[in-house]
């Protein structure tokens, strides 16, 4: 299994988005050099808690100054930008990190985003899938641009002069295009089905009950197989809200307490999810009253916190749960305490997962001892 991190980032809208934005760019750093092997970063441009407004910008921040890593949009908001200026822009960040990239894409989740760029209470799921159908074929032509469609028109028919390049948009430097992933959220999700077809990977998200994640599997599966693929675990990346420390009481204070940036975290999603009208991603029993679903619940629910040992084992069990998949995606949080946030991504790195991975090796083989 390997080990990346994901980042929405959600940092207390009080705090400077010098520090935020700084802090962030450190974490990235931080895990290029444990050797985590993908950064994801999300964006939004309504929400002063979450102010990585352009994630391809953020991400182009850290190509000269990270090495290894490979760094994921997590996700470009589709319907929120023009084709045009999507494929330009990811084609030219994807040269700048020559292919240590991977596009993450989505239809956007928060409705105030939705709401400024005039597509609230629209069909935000067949723009995003007009939207990255155009991406692909700006990528695909030789010639002037010619697409028309329901909610975009793309044209440079009468003013290009392809000789000297003019009227042309720029191809990425992987080919045909990068890898394309994109976020999971829905139970039985049928856009892991749809995303498999067309040969992308699936993240599921870090804050969906781990009954809920199992679920995106076979959906997996059924769009592999539909498109005459096998599907393969490695493909499957599944994020998780875990805290390392090396004191079993701080781990719980910090990962699960009232006063730490978990709390935080599950504190801010549950008021745009549950009142949104998605309480349904956090229950398995759909009539239990929305009351019940408080920060106190979630961080005990889907936080993973505890020592070394103790995160080696819960890994494991949501594993067990969850069923075989390819890389964990460490979801990164807002560094109330920075000495204890570094320490547990080292730990992460360092002890939790050459353990996990032992212990995954020893079941593949059985009789093995796990060292």
């Amino acid at each position: 299994m390997k080990l990346g991190t994901f980042m929405m980032p959600l940092h207390p809208p009080g705090r400077s988005a010098t520090e935020t934005l700084a802090e962030d760019r450190e974490a990235i750093l931080l895990a290029d050099r444990l050797g985590y092997c993908e950064a994801f970063v999300g964006e939004h441009v309504t929400d002063l808690a979450e102010n990585v407004s352009s994630c391809l910008m953020f991400l182009a921040s850290l190509a000269h100054d990270t090495k290894n890593i490979v760094l994921g949009s997590g996700t470009i908001n589709m319907p929120n930008g023009h084709p045009a200026a999507i494929a330009a822009q990811v084609a030219m960040l994807d040269h700048i990190l020559k292919g240590r990239f991977i596009m993450g894409i989505s239809p956007g989740g928060l409705m105030s985003d939705a709401e400024v760029f005039g597509n609230y209470q629209k069909n935000r799921n067949a723009i995003f899938l007009e939207s990255i159908n155009m991406v692909l074929k700006i990528w695909e032509s030789n010639g002037p641009l010619d697409l028309r469609g329901e909610f975009f028109n793309i044209s440079t028919t009468l003013t290009a002069i392809p000789e000297i390049g003019q009227g042309l948009i720029l191809k990425p430097y992987q080919r045909p295009h990068p890898r394309i992933v994109g976020t999971a959220v829905a139970p039985f999700s049928q856009g892991v089905t749809e995303m498999a077809k067309r040969g992308w990977q699936a993240i599921s998200a870090n804050f969906l009950l781990p009954e809920w994640v199992k679920t995106h599997w076979p959906k997996y599966v059924e769009g592999r197989e539909a498109a005459g693929s096998t599907a393969s675990p490695d493909e499957w990346r599944v994020a998780k809200s875990i805290f390392v420390a090396d004191d079993h009481k701080v781990a719980q204070r910090y990962g699960r307490g009232p006063d730490g940036p978990y709390h935080f975290y599950f504190k801010q999603l549950a008021r745009k999810l549950v009142g949104g009208g998605r309480s349904n991603l956090f229950k398995l029993d759909q009539k239990q009253p929305d009351s019940e679903i408080t920060p106190e619940y979630l961080t005990d629910k889907l936080v993973i916190a505890g020592t070394v040992d103790s995160v080696v084992a819960q890994i494991l069990d949501f594993r067990d749960q969850v069923g075989d998949f390819g890389t964990l995606l460490y979801a990164c949080h807002d560094w109330l305490d920075p000495s204890l946030a570094k320490r547990s991504m080292a730990l992460m790195a360092e002890e939790v997962m050459p353990r996990v991975n032992a212990a995954i090796a020893a079941e593949r083989m059985p009789g093995r001892a796990v060292a």
